[in-house]
């Protein structure tokens, strides 16, 4: 039996999160419902502009494969979580919520000068969000981060997409997902934004290499890999490279394929006020439930029912006790 459920590997970043509209996210230049790679200095050029609003920010660590760590975590899998944090206030936030969390990691590993990676999450009324990243030290997230006897000893290795933006850290994954072949640890990679899709394709290819065990992704990522409108030719394309995935479709819930057959999973009607994280809490759901016994469609109804809470209140995550409330209900 393997000592973890899921080892994940992606950025460390502390969240901020602040209400805006959609006249003051043109008026910024931000680009509505994507994630765009900032350097410091316009992310503080983007904080002193909404200073006023700060009053309504909220501070979390975050990082799109630490919340699926974090919510599996939380519904009780067993994690290992590898990333890059500097030494500075913000990364001793991050290490001591995860670990909060009950997550593994290198909690005893020396810290690197630098600066701790942050990302600005501007919620628009339509509960869409827009994040503006600067990576910090995660930029830097190395082959160096993984800790591989962990890692062969997990049941899922599962890594971000956005570790492709970086060159050390596709690397990382790369290496992650071989590692993994080696010692029979099943491999996941979500796609994690759009953008992602379309301006890094190539450097997804490698990260899939000769195909993983399962990928997650939603509707826009899905048909952007296909690079076709239709959902039927975005399955088609999946299949030849991953045994397995998941298709958020929003409100709509979700497709979820099992390596034989295609299952639809309902959504679940709440009224959204923050779509921030939603993806990811599917993804911790679901790999959670896959790995406790669960089949691939009840893992969908898991992840599809726990994505609504998540959309339903501000923050990419759930707190602590609602993940065992909603495996109770669900049970």
């Amino acid at each position: 039996m393997k000592k973890y459920h899921l080892y994940g590997i992606g950025a460390a970043l502390v969240d901020t999160e602040i209400e805006i509209n959609d006249q003051e996210l043109s008026s910024l230049g931000v680009e509505k419902g994507l994630m765009t790679l900032v350097d410091a200095a316009r992310q503080q050029e983007l904080l002193d502009k909404l200073s006023s609003h700060m009053v309504h920010a909220s501070l979390a660590s975050g990082g799109s494969a630490c919340n699926s760590v974090i919510a599996a975590a939380y519904f009780g899998a067993k994690n290992y979580y590898s990333c890059k944090v500097a030494n500075d206030e913000h990364g001793d936030f991050f290490m001591n919520d995860i670990k909060a969390a009950g997550v593994d990691a290198d909690f005893d590993g020396e810290k690197s000068a630098g600066v701790t990676g942050k990302c600005l999450v501007l919620i628009s009324p339509d509960a869409e969000r827009s994040m503006n990243t600067n990576l910090g030290i995660s930029e830097t997230l190395s082959i160096s981060e993984l800790n591989e006897a962990a890692l062969a000893d997990s049941e899922y290795f599962y890594a971000e997409g956005y570790l492709v933006t970086s060159d050390t850290g596709r690397a990382a994954a790369i290496a992650g997902r071989k590692i993994a072949e080696q010692n029979g640890v099943k491999t996941a990679l979500s796609f994690s934004d759009p953008g992602m899709v379309s301006f890094f394709r190539d450097g997804l290819v490698e990260m899939l290499g000769d195909g993983v065990d399962l990928i997650f992704c939603n509707e826009a990522e899905a048909l952007g890999w296909a690079q076709s409108d239709s959902l039927d030719d975005a399955v088609s394309a999946l299949k030849t490279v991953s045994k397995t995935f998941a298709i958020t479709l929003g409100a709509e819930g979700a497709l979820v394929f099992d390596g034989k057959e295609l299952h639809k999973v309902s959504g679940h009607k709440v009224k959204a006020v923050d779509t921030n994280g939603a993806g990811d809490m599917f993804a911790g759901a679901f790999l959670y439930a896959i790995t406790h016994g669960y089949d691939f469609k009840q893992a969908g109804n898991l992840a599809s029912r726990a994505a609504a809470e998540v959309v339903s209140q501000y923050g990419p995550r759930l707190a602590g006790p609602k993940h065992r409330e909603l495996l109770a209900s669900f049970i």
